[in-house]
């Protein structure tokens, strides 16, 4: 009682009742065994999937920040160069690629997808990190929102600075990242992307500037940010992915060949021709204003609709969305609008979609609803 007794009158002094095993005192150990303090809860387990680019790079000494070798750091060492992932999560690497992101190709994208969806499908595995390089980040970010299958949080991260620069931004970029795909509130929302303290939509991110950190943008904003170590969310996403989306990795092995020809004043009819001479299935034309065909091309592309090749009209402006049948009679000619697909985006999706249907007004549907 001499233990007790302090608690029983501080709770009888401040007005409060006590459930009665705090009456009791501590549970008292049994023979041969050591009183315990409650088990912490246990932190996120994250796996972190290196592929190059950036964040793995190095420069010749710290002055330079644009002038670097990507792709020299393993994964061990991105990792060991923040120690407070450590606080945050459990965290194992595995290096997948380790090359410059402008190399990736189809193939890449597979073998990466595979190997995303494979690790989400574990017990052990609360959410996946993959650092990659910021040049292509957007469309391997938008291909994974597409086809694996999964409400655990991906994130794509990457940096603008190599480690070896004064103010390198890859650092705190991956803390964030490896926070975010612990957090129970990134489940359900897509592959995201986690830089400048942003968290992006893989969907809708791009990147607008090519020499500062704060180079990826969307039309629609952030979804939300991390700021010390929490994540505040202002938006989620709606157009369809992961558990919705109707495409799987697990039974997509290829995917077909989709070119993108951009628009300009002056042009002409080969870049589309050759396109489809070198097996392109679709071409996304990356037209001026609102997805906008010169008249002189218009013969060109209804030539190529009539031999099975698929049109598909996005924009080479920033922001916005192409209008279906404005510009361009899509009706009549069978053509396909990207909505507010940029081109590179609109590329993937086509792709992926074309490993289910050829058919225009299926794909039209699929742009709608991607």
């Amino acid at each position: 009682m001499r233990r007790t007794l302090p608690i029983v009158l501080m709770a009888l002094m401040a007005g409060t009742v006590l459930p009665a095993r705090a009456l009791e005192g501590p549970i008292p150990a049994k023979p041969g065994e050591t009183a315990t303090a409650p088990a912490a809860s246990a932190k996120p387990r994250v796996v972190i999937v290196a592929t190059g680019g950036t964040i793995a790079g190095a420069g010749a000494d710290a002055a330079n920040s644009a002038t670097y070798q990507a792709a020299k750091v393993p994964v061990d060492k991105l990792i060991a160069a923040v120690p407070a992932i450590a606080q945050v999560a459990d965290v194992r690497g595995e290096q997948a690629f380790q090359i410059a992101s402008e190399s990736f190709t189809n193939a890449q994208l597979i073998e990466l997808a595979k190997k995303v969806s494979a690790l989400v499908k574990r017990d052990d595995v609360d959410g996946v990190v993959i650092t990659h390089g910021t040049d292509t980040v957007e469309e391997t970010a938008y291909f994974l929102d597409l086809v694996v299958r999964t409400d655990k949080p991906i994130v794509m991260v990457a940096s603008m600075r190599p480690s070896t620069a004064i103010s390198a931004d890859g650092a705190l970029n991956l803390l964030d990242a490896v926070t975010v795909a612990g957090a129970n509130d990134a489940r359900a929302k897509g592959v995201l992307l986690t830089m400048n303290d942003e968290i992006q939509a893989g969907r809708d991110t791009t990147k607008r500037v090519n020499i500062k950190p704060s180079a990826f943008f969307s039309q629609w904003g952030p979804l939300g940010m991390v700021v010390e170590g929490k994540t505040y969310w202002f938006r989620a996403p709606v157009k369809r992915h992961g558990t919705t989306s109707e495409f799987n990795i697990d039974g997509i092995d290829s995917l077909p060949e989709v070119a993108i020809v951009y628009g300009s004043g002056n042009m002409h009819p080969e870049p589309y021709t050759t396109a489809v001479a070198g097996g392109a299935k679709a071409i996304i034309h990356a037209g001026t204003g609102n997805g906008s065909v010169a008249g002189y091309l218009v013969d060109t592309l209804k030539d190529l609709r009539s031999k099975g090749v698929l049109i598909i009209r996005s924009s080479r402006v920033g922001d916005g969305f192409v209008l279906r049948n404005a510009e361009q009679p899509d009706d009549k000619y069978d053509w396909v609008v990207a909505h507010d697909l940029n081109p590179q985006k609109a590329k993937i999706l086509a792709a992926v979609a074309l490993t289910k249907t050829q058919d225009s007004k299926e794909l039209q549907r699929i742009f709608w609803e991607y």
